[in-house]
């Protein structure tokens, strides 16, 4: 009794504007749900669905033509939940999850770069991700997050949406139901600002050491307009042209549960291009240039692990089944990439590398982001394997044979593992793993590995690559024609830290 008891309390709280003030007593009383809706309310809050689902009846009304048809709809009148309130639980989870993805840029990745160049350039990664982190909030504010994710008329058809939520204009408290029935507007809103921070942080990696930070910031902000915006929007928007999952008119019914395409792929081949433009660092293939700390670059890889959870869990947007089997596939790919790698060291090389374990780690999380919510156990294993193999295979052996000087192997890790990790998702996608892939793509999951749904992904992929490729060239020389992409020899020759940022990061002997 007291467990029905409490259920009809929460349910209460759930449902608006149930109170009748004083002064309005006479006033005629709305009806209300009954016992029974408001404990399928509750219900919906734990299963996370549709809050006023419970509500519904069928309605009949006329459409344009003036014919009769009969729909589900709320009952005009009738005191319903529609305001949405968020769910604490839910909510919770997400504020948790958005913590967790900053804490992958600060200071996951700027520890996880920062060990891996030399001592003099530490602080320019660790700038260059804090400025980062600015820019791309103000950005994000202004106008960014409208441009990915407001709905109705899109600026350009599936490809940009418009400027409804420009300045964060109504995002509030109360969910956008479009991408989650009980987590608040503006924690979602701050969620995926923390995918478009570290997106553009993540091409830092191939250009380390040898690009002047005002070059950097400028870069960013184009390539937040030109790239990353319009991809967030055709893959992660509601009416986005490769979102498969949930528009049913959509060009590509493509899927990206976390971002192989829109993060991965999009910064890891712009990461190529960029740092082929750029040239090689002074003494490439010369000098020495060794990781000068593989501790701070440990530290900032197991802080990457962890934040990871957060980028890939809660992409589910709620704290449900989803992101449980997220979480789970999340572990076992991570855990198996991290093995493998360093394995395959040490029967070629003889000794297995803290840096393989540490490269083998980051490649299993980027190689299953894509795929986290939509893949089983299984699935999750083997591309925990590939994802072992094939970047190790691409920062070694063909870096070598192409000599490109991608620094901290953006492009191997997160290039070539996000290309491969949209490309297996097509493959191991299954219904069973997600429900949500039936609503639209049916005909596209059939539990094969060559189901019609990689044709799909590989749509998207090449769609992305082209994006990242053409606009990247075009932002590299707009760039470098107005205030030049490099320093000077001398301060390359000094490091970054002192010249640009006039600190050190070490002191004494």
């Amino acid at each position: 009794m007291k467990k029905l008891l409490s259920l009809i309390a929460l349910s209460g709280a759930l449902v608006a504007g149930t109170s009748v003030s004083s002064h309005a007593a006479d006033a005629p009383k709305k009806p209300e749900p009954t016992l029974e809706q408001r404990i399928a309310t509750v219900e919906a809050y734990i299963n996370n669905t549709d809050p006023t689902a419970p509500l519904k009846a069928k309605i009949k009304t006329k459409d344009k033509d003036g014919k009769e048809v009969e729909t589900e709809a709320v009952p005009e009148g009738l005191v319903t939940p529609t305001s949405a309130t968020s769910g604490p639980g839910h909510n919770g989870f997400m504020m948790i999850c958005a913590a967790l993805v900053l804490f992958m840029t600060l200071p996951g990745l700027f520890l996880f770069y920062g060990g891996l160049v030399r001592k003099k350039n530490i602080l320019s990664v660790i700038a260059q991700c804090f400025g980062i982190a600015g820019l791309v909030t103000i950005l994000w504010v202004v106008c960014g997050y409208s441009l990915v994710f407001a709905d109705g008329t899109d600026m350009i058809a599936g490809v940009l949406g418009n400027l409804k939520f420009a300045m964060l204009a109504g995002v509030d408290s109360l969910p956008n139901t479009n991408y989650s029935y009980w987590v608040s507007h503006n924690v979602f809103s701050m969620y995926q600002l923390m995918f478009a921070i570290i997106t553009p942080a993540l091409i830092l990696g191939a250009i380390a050491e040898r690009m002047k930070f005002a070059a950097i910031l400028l870069f960013v902000a184009l390539w937040m307009f030109i790239v990353y915006f319009p991809l967030a929007h055709m893959v992660w928007g509601i009416n986005g042209l490769m979102n498969g999952v949930w528009n049913a008119n959509a060009s590509i019914k493509a899927i990206d549960f976390a971002g192989g395409t829109v993060v991965h792929m999009s910064s890891g081949w712009s990461a190529l291009v960029l740092c082929l433009i750029l040239g090689k660092r002074l003494g490439f293939g010369k000098d020495p240039m060794q990781p000068h700390s593989m501790v701070m670059c440990s530290i900032g890889t197991g802080m990457l692990w962890v934040g990871w959870y957060g980028f890939n869990a809660g992409s589910a947007v709620a704290a449900d089944g989803v992101a449980a089997n997220a979480f789970t596939t999340t572990t076992i790919a991570a855990a198996v990439a991290s093995f493998v790698w360093p394995v395959l060291e040490w029967i070629i090389r003889g000794k297995p590398s803290v840096l393989g374990f540490c490269s083998g780690a980051v490649a299993g999380l980027v190689v299953i982001t894509p795929a986290a919510g939509f893949v089983t156990p299984g699935g999750a294993l083997l591309i925990g394997i590939l994802a072992g193999v094939v970047p190790f295979i691409a920062c070694t052996t063909i870096k070598k044979m192409f000599g490109y000087d991608d620094a901290l192997d953006t492009f191997g890790v997160h290039a070539v593992g996000g290309t491969l990790g949209a490309l297996v998702t097509g493959m191991l996608a299954r219904n069973g793993s997600n429900s949500n892939l039936v609503t639209n793509l049916k005909d596209k999951v059939t539990d094969s590995f060559f189901q019609p749904l990689v044709v799909e992904q590989l749509k998207a992929m090449a769609l992305t690559i082209v994006l990242s490729v053409v606009g990247t060239v075009i932002i590299a020389y707009i760039v470098k024609a107005v205030i030049g992409l490099r320093p000077t020899e001398e301060v390359e020759r000094v490091g970054l830290d002192v010249s640009e940022h006039g600190e050190e990061g070490y002191h004494g002997s």
